[in-house]
């Protein structure tokens, strides 16, 4: 059997200390999962010679619980060590990517208080910002799932209706088509309809994080959004990074939430830390515009899961949740271009060219790297999208 040893630098985000997983399908091949290792894609399948991983999703393998998605990594993490199957080693750039899980189930959280207090200027100026209720709870909608897509899909701009100045709706394509730069967590084992998971049974169902851009037409959300919230300005599209990095490589990550004021309900108190020291980078065309840290995250991934499922509605290997739009309490930290812009009245200097909202041909790329072991950093998988035109 012919070998080959793999060898990533030291200093590589995706060393054998990162290890995430995707589904790939390599050259006149089926989809299938594997594991990111540096430049290389490793096909699971055959290399651990398990018929788990020669689907095209990773749903049977999340279903297999925390015990089982260790005891992999143990080995995965051994065999790296070793000549590898050639057969089993396919290069990154020669495969095709599809998206990492069937997502049944997908919600959308508001968990930055950064993010929220911007829009809430915005919106209600001669107001507070933040609604009664924001310091209570995870504030979050239920997403469209079949609207996710992996990262690298085009992006239609949406059409839909949006307000006049004569305060008459007409029909059209979005104006003020924005992006949120967000995580997503991943749902390995689910939960029973009318179980809730107690803030503390987080990492026994949740297998992993994904960069994920939620997409956001303002113009058309604005109109529609009164007074149920998102639904056509949020529906079109949502991306999702096509790796999935696991809880278990975000060890050195954990830290502890700010202060939350006033203490929330019961439900929503745990001892563990969930917050996450996690660095995002947005680049609009090629420049990088901005920078929000997921540490300053107002609420955890915990509580969101606690209080998604609290009224006991159920959750399914596969489910995503994501974070809400990731920003900080500085200017260059905003997670979305209508807090960089100023709700449009600050261009933005797009190597060049100036911006408030997105163009059709503009790219956007999301990047975020998180703290490993001996003071390394670990790289999550980009998400990215291109804006075409309605159709």
């Amino acid at each position: 059997m012919s070998t080959v040893r793999l060898e990533p630098a030291t200093d590589d985000p995706f060393g054998p200390d990162n290890l995430p997983y995707g589904i790939f399908a390599p050259v006149g091949g089926a989809f299938r999962a594997g594991v990111r290792l540096g430049s290389q894609v490793l096909d699971l399948a055959a290399l651990l010679d398990d018929s788990t991983f020669a689907r095209p999703d990773l749903n049977a393998f999340l279903a297999q619980g925390p015990r089982h998605w260790q005891m992999v990594r143990e080995r995965l993490r051994e065999a790296v060590r070793a000549p590898l199957p050639r057969s089993a080693v396919h290069p990154l750039d020669s495969v095709r990517l599809r998206l990492p899980i069937a997502i049944g189930d997908y919600v959308d959280f508001y968990a930055s208080i950064d993010h929220a207090t911007r829009l809430g200027r915005f919106l209600r100026p001669n107001s507070e910002p933040l609604l009664p209720n924001w310091r209570h709870l995870p504030v979050g909608y239920h997403g469209r799932a079949g609207s996710v897509v992996v990262s690298g899909t085009p992006v239609h701009r949406p059409r839909g209706q949006l307000r006049t100045d004569s305060g008459a709706p007409e029909f059209g394509p979005s104006r003020r088509l924005d992006i949120e730069a967000e995580l997503g967590f991943v749902v390995g084992v689910g939960s029973e309809l009318g179980t809730p998971i107690p803030v503390d049974d987080f990492a026994d169902h949740v297998f992993g994080v994904a960069l994920v851009n939620d997409w956001s037409a303002r113009d058309i959300q604005s109109w529609e959004g009164q007074p149920l919230g998102p639904f056509l300005g949020k529906s079109f599209a949502t991306s999702m990074g096509a790796w999935i990095t696991p809880l278990a490589a975000l060890e050195y990550a954990r830290v502890p939430v700010p202060e939350q004021l006033p203490a929330p309900l019961d439900y929503l108190r745990g001892p563990q830390d969930w917050g996450l020291d996690i660095d995002v980078r947005v680049r609009w065309n090629g420049i990088e515009v901005s920078a929000p840290p997921y540490r300053e995250m107002y609420w955890s991934p915990a509580q969101m899961l606690a209080h998604l499922t609290v009224n006991g509605a159920g959750t399914r290997p596969g489910d995503l949740f994501a974070s809400g739009t990731i920003s900080g309490p500085e200017q260059h930290q905003c997670g979305s271009f209508i807090e960089l812009s100023g709700n449009g009245s600050r261009p933005i200097d797009v190597g060049g060219a100036t911006r408030t909202f997105l163009a059709d041909g503009d790219t956007v790329v999301i990047t975020a790297t998180a703290p490993g072991p001996g003071g390394s950093r670990l790289a999550l998988g980009e998400v990215s999208g291109t804006v075409v035109p309605a159709g």
